[in-house]
């Protein structure tokens, strides 16, 4: 089952961002401009174009290593 996760916080072109999770879980890992962003799963949930998502609060970045 594919549920879906809105983005709260966290650089501007993600923040507010709809996109799919397979399965829900505590922290979601985007990768975005050479690094991560990290999105904890909160109680939350918030209608969107896509039906029900689930609010993630953004809450650290780490960058990748090269």
């Amino acid at each position: 089952m594919t549920t879906k996760a809105l983005l709260k916080g966290g650089p501007d072109d993600l923040a507010g961002k709809v996109v799919p999770i397979t399965p829900p879980g505590q922290e979601l890992k985007i990768p975005h401009l050479g690094g991560y962003e990290h999105y904890k799963v909160t109680t939350r949930h918030a209608q969107t174009e896509e039906g029900d998502a689930t609010v993630y609060e953004w809450w650290e970045r780490t960058e990748v290593a090269e």
